[in-house]
């Protein structure tokens, strides 16, 4: 190269396709630097409910620093990580291989049989995050496997893959995962707690595995530096590298934003799919203008909604608060999965955003009938609004659906400045409700009602009386194809039109899993940098533009 530069490879993001990208990277060679907006978490630090706002929730202006992002879109409601270790803080571990479907999407099947390529990926992914079958077994896992029977869909009930250390209650030992390179780990408590941060260390987060890893090779990790942009130190010559630029998260007076630019040769954008969409969006507007036109097309909500089934008051006798986060699932038919979820003791935070269940579709507008079925049923509607201990009497609900739906997330400006927005996109538009999912919402709340031997209802997201539902997994918009007219980075996970900048999250994921999405990530993240050449060697990999070349992993030694 004709210059130098401060870094080999800068990583922005250290979720999970960040935390493979340094690890996998420092392991062939590179100096990798990683940038982080969030805060860094020991164990101890994390919220010990979701009511300790300042750890728990993410808003900068107002001096919280915590692990749960909520975004707004007019289509769909965000919820999305923070921190170091990224959605691996405040995911429900549940690490699923998704379903043939997404692998035959038209998106990208016509590239390569994915399922096969990545099938070597899912399993390093697997043994990276310690993917275990949850042996939790209490009184919502038989609630759900006898709302799968109800619904005749008994087969479908499975105990969820987690990545969990379980070992014994409590008790900490040497790493078991690593051969003693790891940390030393906790064995789960089951305090339900995992969502929140989990305080025991037994929670396979990505810094008891990747990040932990990569810091021993030589990794640096800067928390608290939000990226502004990338700029080619050559715009003729994109090989030459590019200047990443940073300032202080949330600092607001200009003394105290700290800019810092640092040179590199390789970026690697692995911010999720809301941070990276932010910021490509703001550099295809500016320094990279070359970007694909399809950027923030195809962007999917997973075609998920939350909804969940509550009692009247906490029933005794049954806890519904033990267990990981996530333990058990079914499929309502061939493309709609269902999904328990609990918060643990005192963390009633999230019951802010649960209402009534109302039906969507029909010619009555549906907040006009909510209202009316306030106004029918004023208990009942009071009820749903009270967070009073609801996690001990709440069972939660996960609609996901492999459905070719999505929508198209652009930049705007606003009256605070340029911000994302939304619009149908391809396929059929992102659900505002899901009908299967209601219907197993109430079949969980009969069935609920019966185990507790309290009266139990049906809830929803308080989005979805406005016809905008929720989403936990906020996925695409920056979509693998094999040109730039279909996406937005090539097979290889290269930006198209800016080969030096590689894009390894869940931007990056093409279709609609109907199960959680951070072993797909995972797993084309290890894929995607399995492809890097070692320091100093040639690139196997074919020029952007050339037809695909299916090619073995290159391994760091």
């Amino acid at each position: 190269m004709s210059r130098p530069h401060d870094r080999d490879v800068v990583v922005i993001g250290s979720g999970f396709g960040g935390a493979v990208a340094a690890l996998r990277l420092a392991e062939k060679g590179y100096d990798v630097l990683v940038y982080e907006a969030g805060r860094r978490f020991e164990d101890d630090d994390f919220a010990r409910t979701s009511w300790d706002l300042r750890r728990y929730l993410w808003a900068p202006v107002l001096g919280c620093y915590g692990i749960q992002r909520i975004h707004r879109l007019p289509d769909c409601l965000v919820l999305a990580g923070a921190g170091v270790g990224g959605g691996s803080l405040n995911y429900a571990q549940t690490l699923y291989v998704p379903p043939t479907q997404f692998f035959q999407d038209p998106q990208w099947a016509g590239i390569t049989d994915w399922e096969a390529e990545l099938a070597p990926h899912y399993a390093t992914a697997q043994r990276m995050l310690g993917v275990i079958e949850n042996p939790c077994d209490g009184p919502v896992e038989r609630l759900m496997r006898d709302t799968a029977v109800e619904l005749g869909v008994g087969e479908s009930f499975r105990r969820t893959p987690v990545g969990v250390f379980f070992g014994e209650p409590g008790k900490r030992v040497p790493d078991p995962y690593f051969g003693g390179e790891g940390p030393d780990r906790t064995g789960c408590t089951q305090c339900g707690n995992c969502m929140v941060g989990c305080r025991v260390g037994a929670k396979n987060t990505l810094m008891k595995n990747y990040l932990a890893l990569a810091e021993r090779r030589g990794v640096v990790i800067e928390p608290l530096r939000t990226v502004t942009s990338l700029r080619p130190l050559d715009p003729h010559r994109p090989d030459e590298g590019y200047a990443v630029h940073t300032v202080r998260t949330g600092a607001r007076r200009r003394r105290r934003r700290d800019p810092q630019a640092v040179t590199a040769r390789h970026v690697v954008v692995a911010a999720g799919a809301w941070g990276t969409a932010q910021l490509l969006q703001a550099m295809k507007a500016s320094d990279l203008p070359g970007i694909s036109d399809r950027l923030g097309w195809q962007t999917r909500t997973n075609s998920e909604a939350l909804g969940g089934a509550m009692t009247t008051r906490v029933p005794r006798g049954v806890d519904l608060t033990r267990g990981v986060a996530i333990t058990s699932s079914f499929h309502v038919d061939a493309t709609t999965h269902v999904e328990n979820v609990r918060y643990g003791k005192g963390s009633n935070a999230m019951g802010l955003l649960a209402v009534m269940q109302v039906d969507g579709g029909g010619r009555i507008p549906r907040p006009v009938r909510f209202a009316g079925g306030a106004l029918r049923h004023p208990v009942t509607f009071a009820r749903s609004l009270s967070v009073r201990r609801w996690s001990e009497r709440t069972v939660i609900a996960l609609v996901m659906q492999t459905l070719d739906n999505s929508i198209t997330v652009s930049r705007r400006r606003g009256l605070f400045g340029w911000r994302l927005t939304s619009e149908p996109g391809h396929g059929e538009p992102s659900p505002s409700w899901i009908p299967q999912g209601n219907r197993a919402v109430r079949a969980l709340a009969r069935g609920l009602e019966r185990v507790a031997g309290v009266r139990a209802e049906p809830g929803s997201s308080i989005g979805e009386v406005l016809d905008i539902p929720m989403t936990a997994h906020f996925l695409g918009g920056a979509v693998i194809a094999e040109s730039p007219d279909r996406g937005v980075v090539d097979p290889y996970h290269r930006l198209w039109g800016y080969p030096g900048i590689s894009v390894v999250d869940g931007s990056t994921v093409s279709a609609n899993l109907g199960v959680n999405p951070a072993l797909t990530i995972t797993a084309q993240a290890e894929r995607a940098v399995s492809l890097w050449p070692r320091l100093g060697e040639p690139d196997r990999r074919p020029a952007q533009g050339a037809p695909y070349l299916r090619l073995d992993a290159q391994p760091a030694q």
